[in-house]
């Protein structure tokens, strides 16, 4: 080696260095411009200065978002397609009945404006607890499906849970229907072997969204598509924050239950959802669902009015945190929210704080256990921010609860796949859906009322009394939550 190295040029140092210090400048400018947010930006020109060259190239690994550019230029081509007379009416009587509620008016205006989606009636929503109640409901649509089966899932196990999935689809596909398979390419990587690679087997076609060996690797970790969307027939959606696996089939008695939520929705608010699988098929495959096995004309299935909210790091960046703003302003008498995860950054920390302290009851119910330990870590470094002004959390005994779900003064929730983190809220692509429905949003709180009588209230004296060493582990922990 140091014959290699006498044997260079004199100059070969000051060239390093100038390369060094050349990709430096140029990552810690990108990051300076482009990164929205200032604790992201900080800590990477200090990682870029401090570490040269490694801290150029993690930034280029990691730091980029090279799903933005691709994703924004899908985001301006979004279908118009034009609207039927029923339609028009039915999304015009929409607007009217919310816009008549003096509390929801400013919600939906806002949801007009982020989304380009208008709320829409007619639609019939009914929840489904864990993959014991899901599944089979999910596989009967599967097995009825004549026309058009779309499948998006973050996890997709070729296990238990997931392999009746597997047949069911490849049964769907020889009968002649219309079958597109989408699994996140990081989440494919959770389980072996893989499903999708059985469905390609058998014909049926299964893509990988951002799959992680392929163009930019690892430079996709973050941008990750969480999305769960199955839509049959263009006429029936089940979306929610379960995925395929073992671990939410409780009656194989898995050694880490899951408990979840899962929604099954008919209405014509399931374009909507349909729209934004065929947003992600085409990002990732080039192919445009169209037509009417994709998109039939939709009748009125229930009362229930209605929008899908896309969240992601392109056109929607931050879509879901304003719609989150705007449901907290909006509260006069209760929020209820259950998520597996409580990583908000300090726009939403305040927002809840200030509900609180203007005699709003704040609930926020999360699981005792947390299946990523760090993340529980970092949760308990900043709960006291939210406990101070009035806010009340609770711990849920196991199993471990990955529902997603807000209600707002038992008249207005939102279900979907997010979580309140900042790599659901910034770096995944996420689906959900507001309901403006007193009825619904009451069973939903319902439920989260039962959640709570079986859960431990945290106070603020317990939090301060833990020994000195666990609050040292949890702050070193809440330095890493933008990344968590």
């Amino acid at each position: 080696m140091r014959a290699f190295l006498a044997s260079l040029p004199t100059w070969w140092p000051y060239a390093a260095g100038a390369l060094a210090f050349a990709m430096s400048l140029v990552a810690s400018l990108h990051a300076v411009l482009r990164k929205r947010d200032v604790r992201a930006a900080i800590g990477w020109v200090g990682l870029i200065w401090l570490a040269p060259w490694i801290g150029a190239i993690v930034y280029a690994a990691f730091g980029l978002n090279r799903i933005k550019r691709r994703a924004s230029q899908l985001h301006r081509q979004r279908r118009r397609l034009p609207l039927s007379t029923t339609a028009a009416m039915r999304i015009a009587r929409a607007k009217r009945e919310v816009l008549a509620d003096p509390q929801l008016r400013a919600l939906s205006l806002l949801g007009d404006r982020l989304t380009e989606r208008p709320v829409v009636g007619g639609n019939a929503v009914r929840m489904l607890r864990d993959g014991d109640e899901s599944y089979p409901v999910m596989l009967e649509a599967i097995q009825g499906a004549q026309r058009s089966i779309a499948l998006s899932t973050y996890i997709f196990a070729s296990d238990e849970s997931g392999r009746p999935f597997i047949d069911a689809l490849i049964a769907a596909h020889r009968r002649g229907v219309e079958v597109r398979v989408l699994v996140d390419g990081f989440g494919s990587l959770y389980t072996w072997p893989r499903a999708h690679t059985a469905l390609q087997q058998a014909g049926v076609r299964a893509e990988l969204f951002a799959p992680q060996l392929r163009h930019a690797g690892l430079a996709f970790f973050n941008l990750r598509n969480h999305r769960k969307i199955l839509t049959i027939d263009g006429a029936i959606a089940f979306t929610g924050g379960t995925n395929i696996r073992r671990d939410n089939l409780h009656a194989v008695r898995p050694k880490h239950p899951v408990r979840d939520l899962h929604f099954r929705i008919t209405g014509p608010v399931v374009a909507q959802i349909q729209d934004a699988f065929a947003e992600d098929w085409v990002f990732s495959t080039g192919e445009i669902l169209d037509g009417p096995a994709w998109y039939p004309e939709l009748t009125d299935a229930g009362g229930t009015i209605a929008r899908v909210i896309t969240d992601g790091p392109d056109g929607d960046l931050e879509v879901l945190s304003r719609v989150l703003h705007g449901a907290i302003d909006m509260a006069r008498e209760s929020i209820t929210i259950l998520t597996p995860y409580f990583l908000p950054d300090p726009g939403l920390i305040t927002a809840l704080s200030v509900a609180a302290l203007r005699g709003v009851e704040v609930r926020i119910v999360l699981p005792a256990h947390v299946n990523i330990v760090p993340v529980q870590w970092a949760a308990a470094a900043q709960l006291w921010q939210v406990l101070r002004p009035g806010c009340r959390v609770f711990l849920s005994p196991k199993p471990f609860d990955h529902s997603k779900l807000m209600v707002v003064d038992r008249h207005w929730a939102l279900i979907g796949s997010t979580n309140w983190d900042p790599r659901s809220l910034r770096l995944n692509f996420e689906l959900d859906v507001e309901l403006y429905c007193a009825t619904c949003a009451s069973a939903l709180d319902d439920h989260a009322q039962a959640r709570i009588a079986e859960s431990r209230e945290v106070s603020l004296a317990e939090l301060d009394g833990r020994p000195l060493g666990m609050k040292v582990r949890d702050g070193l922990a809440r330095l890493l939550s933008p990344y968590l």
